[in-house]
């Protein structure tokens, strides 16, 4: 039996302890299916998005446990029941779990250790689509890729996102190599995310490699503040894996010592919210998409992009978005002084709280934060004293 506990996390300026809220630890006697009561399963040859070659079946043979304290993904070459799948009679079988109407977790700290499988054509996966997937689709859902590997280039793993405007080919890809020049899959390695809400880190053993935020994706909408669900698959062929050749070894395995989820002990993220003028109802916007320090604040016609994503963060009074601070230009406390993004740095120009009146106020200055008259789209924001004038109040959507 594997023993879990709490541990602290500290990652992007991000520190705190994590509580264990579900796992998979895949103790069982060989043989046994993985618990039906934490996986489902994917089953089909249609190539799923990417031209894969193999059929995802429900046989004990393709995804089972070691008795060791493992699942194993089991890609074969066989086709034992005539499956058919997108390019004719299939030639190869594997497994893909997902907990997908199970168990879904949003923000925390995901990981699994995992020893992947070698080879061309070979294409294990440990991943996330959005609960919402059934209803909007990809990549509106998102996808958080924790790890995947091609199995020609044994010395990278590689962590992603997918949402609208930057999928597939243009999703938003890092890289690492195996610092000790040795193939991935010669060894167990724990890949994991942190994932908050404005930034999602990929480790690999503890390394931090990666960090993207929402000043990433090229001012298109960040979509990975409503819970995820976990996937394992190891696929056989695709797009960008390629296909098997004479070189390729079946079958080939993936091992899954264990899946964990952790959240953050005591008070949960701030959560992510549209700041509407109730002058025109235009929101709260960085002009031009921009995370630049000094890039002006302003209001224009709500759209959903990253852009106009702020959390509000009672713990330090600042307002966040792109990976920066709603910030008073210059650290001015003058009726007029103009509002932007920049650095998070604690300063007086960055704490704000938001009244009973719907206010918002920058405290070093005891002023309002204002949507400058004629409030239309593009109308820059700044600070002036509070007169209760419907540009100078906002609400949370």
């Amino acid at each position: 039996m594997k023993l879990v506990a709490a541990f602290v996390c500290f990652v992007y300026g991000y520190a705190s302890a994590q509580t264990l809220v579900w796992s998979d630890e895949f103790n069982g006697p060989a043989g046994q299916r993985p618990d039906a009561s934490k996986w489902g399963r994917d089953i089909g040859g249609g190539g799923w998005g990417n031209d894969e070659h193999q059929y995802y079946t429900d046989s004990a043979s393709n995804a089972a446990l070691d008795g060791n304290g493992n699942l194993v993904i089991t890609a074969r070459r066989e086709n034992p029941n005539n499956y058919q799948c997108w390019y004719g009679r299939c030639e190869y079988t594997s497994a893909r779990l997902l907990t997908y109407g199970k168990f879904t977790h949003l923000y925390g700290t995901l990981e699994a250790r995992i020893r992947i499988p070698i080879g061309q054509g070979f294409w294990p996966a440990f991943w996330m689509l959005g609960d919402n997937f059934g209803s909007v689709g990809w990549p509106e859902c998102g996808e958080i890729d924790i790890m995947e590997n091609v199995g020609n280039d044994p010395l990278f793993v590689h962590g992603s996102l997918h949402g609208p405007g930057y999928s597939g080919g243009n999703g938003l890809t890092s890289s690492f190599r195996s610092p000790n020049g040795q193939p991935f899959a010669n060894d167990f390695h724990i890949y994991r995310i942190v994932w908050t809400p404005d930034s999602i880190t990929w480790s690999v053993d503890g390394v931090n490699y990666a960090t993207k935020t929402p000043a990433d994706t090229r001012g298109n909408r960040w979509v990975f503040n409503h819970p995820h669900f976990f996937i394992l698959n190891l696929a056989v062929g695709g797009q960008w894996p390629g296909y098997p050749d004479h070189t390729s070894v079946f079958p080939q395995t993936m091992v899954v010592d264990y899946v964990r989820a952790y959240a953050q002990s005591g008070n949960p993220p701030p959560p992510v919210n549209r700041i509407r003028s109730s002058a025109g109802g235009l929101c709260l916007d960085i002009a031009g998409a921009s995370s630049a320090n000094q890039t002006p604040v302003q209001v224009v016609t709500c759209n959903g992009n990253a852009a106009q994503d702020w959390t509000i963060n009672s713990s330090d009074n600042s307002i966040r978005a792109l990976g920066k601070c709603l910030d008073v230009a210059g650290g001015s406390t003058a009726n007029g002084a103009a509002v932007q993004i920049y650095d998070c740095n604690g300063s007086g120009a960055q704490q704000w709280v938001i009244s009973a009146a719907n206010d918002i106020v920058n405290l070093a200055a005891n002023r309002c934060l204002e949507a400058i008259a004629p409030v239309q789209d593009g109308a820059r924001t700044r600070i002036m004293d509070c007169s209760g004038q419907s540009n100078q109040k906002w609400t949370r959507a």
